[in-house]
């Protein structure tokens, strides 16, 4: 199986921030790669990697990294492929701030789409919106993955209308 989606980390702690990207993706039958690649430590791994993304039939990267993150604006640097970013608040984070402006602040020419801190489940949401850009069966799991959206807020609606407050007037 060919992976359409690759998930690198820029170190295997950051597995319990990328855990949802996986399961959306897998939930989803999208194949997909894990692998941990470190800009600073790999730097020729990680330029290997994206150099070779394409031609092994991966469609979308999402990077991952804490700290100075890096690892997005190398990868992007080196692939023509759409890069998503997510930053993560790592051990050595200032808040995650270092990790939101290094993935965010890219220059011109090498862009990354950029998450939320963590944001690594709409990072995997966004991957599949690309690829549903060219892939009908693809854009039904986008439509099924959306309808399912109105059918939380649906749901919520009705169990709030069973709390019973004195002045609740719905």
């Amino acid at each position: 199986m060919t992976p359409l989606v690759s998930i690198i980390m820029g170190s295997v702690s950051d597995m319990p921030v990328l855990k949802p990207a996986a399961d959306f993706l897998d939930e989803n039958g999208i194949p997909f790669e894990l692998n941990a690649l470190s800009a600073h430590r790999t730097p020729e791994q990680v330029a290997s990697f994206a150099q070779g993304a394409a031609a092994r039939g991966v469609k979308v990267i999402i990077a991952a990294a804490g700290g100075a993150a890096h690892l997005p604006g190398v990868i992007a640097a080196s692939t023509p492929l759409p890069v998503i970013g997510v930053p993560v608040k790592s051990s050595n984070s200032m808040d995650g701030w270092d990790s939101v402006l290094s993935i965010l602040q890219m220059p011109s020419g090498i862009p990354v789409a950029t998450m939320a801190l963590d944001g690594a489940k709409n990072a995997a949401i966004f991957a599949l919106q690309i690829l549903a850009t060219a892939d009908p069966a693809m854009a039904q799991k986008m439509a099924a993955f959306k309808a399912s959206l109105k059918d939380k807020v649906a749901k919520a609606n009705l169990d709030l209308s069973k709390i019973e407050y004195k002045f609740k007037t719905n």
